[in-house]
C-alpha cells in the first residue's frame, strides 16, 4: 500500500480509502466491522463517512447510521490512532437534516459535536463540507449548470464566516484539518484566497466524483490542485459498481446491487454509458486484469490524487478492490485507456 501526504498537512493517508456509505443500509453494523478490519490487515489507514450516510436509501430514520458504525468499531477495537477519520456535514437541499438547513457556523458545530458522539471520538482528522450553498454541477447537474444566479459577496461572506468556525474548531482540538465536496475549480479558489489572505485554514483536499466515466476533473481542477496542492479524494471511482463489468450491459442486474437498489443509478445509466463501460471492460480482458482493479488503480495514477475512495457490499469485494493496489498499469493499457476514452468521453 502507498501513502500520500493528504495537501500540505502532515496527514498521510493510504492510496486506497476505505467509504462508508453502504453501513445502515445495505451492510449491519457486523459486516461494516468486518470490511475496517480487513481494510487495515491490507495498509488502509483512511475511512471517510458523512453525516447523512447510509445512502441506498437516504433517509431521516437512517441518517448518521454509518458514523455509529465507525463509533462501535472504535470503542470496541481501541484503535482511533490507526485511522484517520473523515465526515462531512451535509447542507441545503436534503431536508432529512436540520430541515435542509444550508451550511453556517451554528449548522457545522451541531453537526460536529453530533459526528463526534456518534463516532466516540474527540476529533476529526478531516472535516468536510459535503456540498456548497451556493449549488454544485456534481450529481450530473454538469448538463443544466447555470452560475448566474449566485451572489459572489454572500458567497464570500460565507467563506469567512465557515473559515473562522474550522479556526476555533482547529483550536479547540476538534478538527485537525478542512477540506471541500462536489466543489468547482473557481469555488475552491475562492476558499484558498480567503484562507491565505486571513491567515485562517486552508482547504488541503476536494472530494469529487472522478473515474473513467467521470473525468470533469481533468481540466481546471485537476491544473487548480496541482498548484494549490490540494488533494483529490476521488469518490465513485468504479462509477456505482458500473466499472466491475458485473452488469453485463445492463442484461445482468444482481440482487441487492446499487443497480438493483437504486434504478438509473442517480442519471448515470444512459444509452451512451453502456458502450462506454464495454471499452473499458475490453482493454481490462486484453491485458489480462480485472475490471474493478484497473478502474481503481488508473485513479491512483492521476498526479492530483491523494485517495481513491471505494465502497463495498460484500466481504470479497473489499478484498478485490484492495488488491488494486498491487497493480502497476502499463503504458499499453494507459494508451488504451486514453483512446477508448476519447471514443466516449461523456458517458453521463
Amino acid at each position: 500500500m502507498k501513502y500520500n501526504m493528504l495537501g500540505t498537512t502532515d496527514l498521510k493517508v493510504s492510496e486506497l480509502c476505505l467509504g462508508s456509505m453502504t453501513w445502515g443500509t445495505q451492510n449491519t453494523t457486523a459486516q461494516g466491522h468486518a470490511q475496517i478490519d480487513m481494510a487495515l490487515e491490507h495498509g488502509v489507514n483512511f475511512i471517510d463517512t458523512a453525516e447523512v450516510y447510509p445512502v441506498n436509501p437516504m433517509t431521516k430514520d437512517t441518517q448518521g447510521d454509518s458514523e455509529r458504525v465507525i463509533g462501535e468499531w472504535i470503542a470496541t477495537s481501541g484503535k482511533r490512532d490507526q485511522v484517520v477519520l473523515a465526515t462531512k456535514v451535509g447542507g441545503a437541499g436534503y431536508r432529512g437534516v436540520r430541515n435542509g438547513a444550508p451550511i453556517s457556523p451554528e449548522t457545522i458545530e451541531a453537526a460536529l459535536e453530533a459526528s463526534l458522539t456518534s463516532m466516540k471520538t474527540d476529533y476529526i482528522d478531516l472535516y468536510q463540507l459535503h456540498w456548497p450553498n451556493r449549488g454544485s454541477y456534481m450529481f450530473r447537474q454538469n448538463w443544466n449548470f447555470n452560475p448566474s444566479k449566485q451572489n459572489k459577496a454572500e458567497f464570500q461572506d460565507h467563506i469567512v464566516s465557515i473559515l473562522e468556525t474550522i479556526d476555533a474548531l482547529v483550536k479547540a482540538g476538534k478538527i485537525r484539518h478542512f477540506g471541500l465536496s462536489n466543489e468547482s475549480a473557481w469555488g475552491t479558489a475562492q476558499w484558498l484566497r480567503a484562507s491565505e489572505d486571513r491567515g485562517l485554514p486552508r482547504v488541503d483536499s476536494i472530494q469529487n466524483e472522478y473515474s473513467l466515466l467521470c473525468r470533469l476533473f481533468d481540466t481546471d481542477l485537476a491544473e487548480l490542485c496541482h498548484n494549490e496542492q490540494v488533494g483529490l479524494l476521488a469518490y465513485s471511482p468504479l462509477a456505482t459498481g458500473l466499472l466491475s463489468g458485473k452488469y453485463n450491459g445492463g442484461e445482468t442486474v444482481p440482487q441487492g446491487s446499487r443497480l438493483d437498489v437504486t434504478p438509473g443509478l442517480a442519471g448515470r445509466v444512459t444509452p451512451r454509458m453502456w458502450p462506454a463501460v464495454a471499452a473499458y471492460v475490453a482493454v481490462a480482458q486484453k491485458h489480462g486484469l480485472n475490471p474493478a482493479q484497473m478502474a481503481l488503480a488508473w485513479c491512483g495514477t492521476r498526479p492530483f490524487t491523494a485517495s481513491v475512495i471505494f465502497g463495498a457490499t460484500q466481504l470479497d469485494q473489499v478484498e478485490n478492490a484492495l488488491k488494486s493496489a498491487d497493480i502497476t498499469l502499463s503504458d499499453e493499457v494507459l494508451a488504451d485507456i486514453s483512446e477508448a476514452h476519447k471514443n466516449h468521453p461523456m458517458p453521463y
